[in-house]
């Protein structure tokens, strides 16, 4: 995905039972995050702060968290959150792949190395990533779009902890 283009419509399961369709968020500007799955400690660690943020970034701004896990399994992990923000599913990557999200085994290994206070306070909170497969390869892509559904920032992450800086999402939602 590139800027300027218009996001394609997203339709997944969520964690409250819905069926969510980007189409839903048109007239407003959002943030839509590609995780990895539902206990890695540096995804958790990521959406502790968005929930924190939620309030901040005002009416007509949403965020939209998409991972790579089953919806049962994601039901479970993201209750610790109380997100006031839509958690979605995608076990079998459909997006993943229509977004070009990144693999990389050096990311991965970078942020295991350089961020491991992130993932060592991510663990202590219950975020203990037993499951060992691909899903542990997925870079993180964060997209800011506006309300026309036109992408104004594309933001891949370096390795497992790298998001999109939150001072850029504060400052495009205001």
């Amino acid at each position: 995905m590139n800027i300027g283009q218009k996001i394609p419509q997203i339709s997944l399961p969520a964690v409250d039972g819905s069926q969510f369709d980007t189409t839903s968020l048109l007239g407003k500007k959002y943030l839509l995050t590609f995780f990895r799955f539902a206990t890695c400690p540096f995804c958790n660690m990521r959406m502790a702060e968005l929930v924190q943020i939620k309030k901040e970034l005002g009416d007509n701004f949403e965020i939209v968290a998409i991972f790579q896990s089953e919806i049962e399994h994601l039901k479970k992990h993201s209750n610790k959150h109380f997100a006031k923000f839509p958690i979605l599913a995608d076990p079998k990557k459909q997006y993943y792949e229509i977004f070009d999200v990144n693999n990389s085994l050096s990311g991965m290994f970078k942020g295991m190395i350089m961020r491991m206070p992130t993932a060592i306070t991510g663990m202590f909170r219950g975020y203990i990533p037993l499951e060992i497969s691909s899903r542990l390869l997925i870079m993180p892509l964060s997209l800011l779009v506006d309300e026309q559904g036109i992408i104004q920032s594309v933001y891949q992450g370096k390795d497992e902890g790298d998001h999109l800086p939150m001072d850029r999402v504060i400052t495009f939602a205001k």
